[in-house]
């Protein structure tokens, strides 16, 4: 059979093309933070990471423009032999100072960060313990590390039962890792750190966090996850990482820990020697949100309070709300189509949000994930919810 054939068998997006619902690819011709042009239309944003709201910032634009005129638009290499310029040391140096660590590297996506880090780290007879819900990102290096020779084994989700159990069969002094997501992209949910780093010291395991919704959005000043838990990286996380695309408002990642693993990673790594490195532009956008970041946490606060107000205002329409405290804030359809149906017209009344189907969440589980902005005003929420109210009403999702 051609290599081909399961290529032109694959017809579902086509039948939810032919339905007038489908959700994904959707061009977007102007951001203006808060809002975005789609079809010649303003449409508030409820889809977006931006979580801070710096994408458009005039500080961090300025940055980016910067290091063009003196850096060029590429490195035109890898880290590893042409692709170091000053910026990316001086963002390594302060990222690690903000969460805590000896020393950070950074990777060209947030993506390859977690892949690159985690498959160069756990290797031959190694241990590989992971949340069954983490990122795809997370999911790939552990492929990797599987394929070299690791054993991986999945808990339930942030059940920390379940980790335990996994923990207990392993041998005490085998060399293993607990990964997880600080923040699951999809629910909202928060690890439950404290326990989690209770067991790795129980058993021996060092952890490993995914904090690509977690910083800028939990913690004092937006810190993360442990700051949350007025806990501490270093002693509680031994590997934090992040990306850039979200707080950070552009694109990339990095790890920290402490200098022997980054050292490690940075000269082992084939995800990192083999990709070129972060254009000027993406690193200075970066240094220049963290600044934001550092001087105005009000940010993080405002962030917090849309999300408990919209939480709240959802569920006393009648909707039902996958329980958190990030500005995540999933609706729960329960069906494919529907969910499909349902982000249409929030479209079409005004609001773009994220449509979210199985396998990516369980079936019965299907959702409209919605995520807010820090520079959403309150006319812009009470206008989100006329348009939920709206369209809920109309799909029988509240009475």
């Amino acid at each position: 059979m051609d290599i081909f054939e399961k290529c032109r068998q694959f017809t579902r997006h086509k039948e939810v093309q032919a339905l007038g619902v489908y959700p994904y690819f959707q061009p977007i011709e102007e951001n203006m933070g808060a809002v975005v042009q789609i079809g010649g239309k303003e449409i508030l944003m409820a889809g977006s990471n931006n979580y801070l709201g710096l994408s458009k910032h005039p500080e961090v634009m300025a940055a980016a423009k910067q290091a063009i005129d003196k850096f060029g638009t590429s490195c035109s290499g890898s880290r590893y032999l042409n692709g170091t310029l000053v910026l990316h040391e001086a963002l390594e140096e302060e990222l690690a100072d903000f969460v805590g660590m000896e020393s950070c590297l950074l990777f060209t996506t947030g993506f390859l960060s977690n892949q690159g880090t985690i498959s160069t780290l756990v290797t031959k007879d190694e241990y590989l313990i992971t949340d069954k819900d983490n990122h795809a990102s997370i999911v790939v290096g552990t492929l990797m590390s599987k394929a070299m020779g690791a054993n991986v084994i999945r808990y339930h989700t942030n059940d920390m039962q379940s980790l335990e159990k996994v923990l207990k069969k392993i041998p005490i002094d085998a060399p293993k890792l607990i990964v997880s997501d600080g923040v699951f992209s999809m629910s909202g949910f928060v690890v439950n750190l404290p326990e989690m780093a209770e067991l790795a010291r129980k058993y021996k395991a060092r952890v490993m966090l995914d904090e690509a919704h977690s910083l800028g959005v939990l913690g004092k000043g937006g810190l993360g996850t442990a700051s949350h838990y007025q806990m501490k990286n270093g002693q509680n996380v031994d590997i934090v990482m992040g990306t850039f695309s979200k707080s950070f408002a552009s694109l990339g990642g990095f790890i920290a820990s402490n200098r022997a693993v980054i050292d490690y990673v940075k000269h082992t790594s084939l995800a990192l020697i083999f990709s070129a490195s972060m254009a000027p532009a993406n690193v200075a956008a970066v240094h220049a949100a963290l600044k934001i970041m550092k001087r105005e946490p009000e940010r993080t606060e405002r962030l917090i309070q849309i999300g408990h107000f919209m939480r709240k205002s959802l569920k006393e329409l009648g909707f039902k709300i996958l329980d958190g405290i990030t500005p995540i804030v999933p609706i729960v359809i329960g069906d494919d189509i529907k969910t499909f149906q349902v982000w249409r017209r929030l479209l079409d009344e005004g609001l773009f949000v994220n449509a979210v189907i199985s396998p990516a969440v369980p079936q019965g589980l299907q959702l409209v994930r919605t995520s807010y902005i820090a520079i959403l005003t309150d006319e812009h929420l009470h206008r989100m919810l006329d348009i939920y109210a709206k369209v809920g009403r109309e799909f029988g999702l509240i009475s």
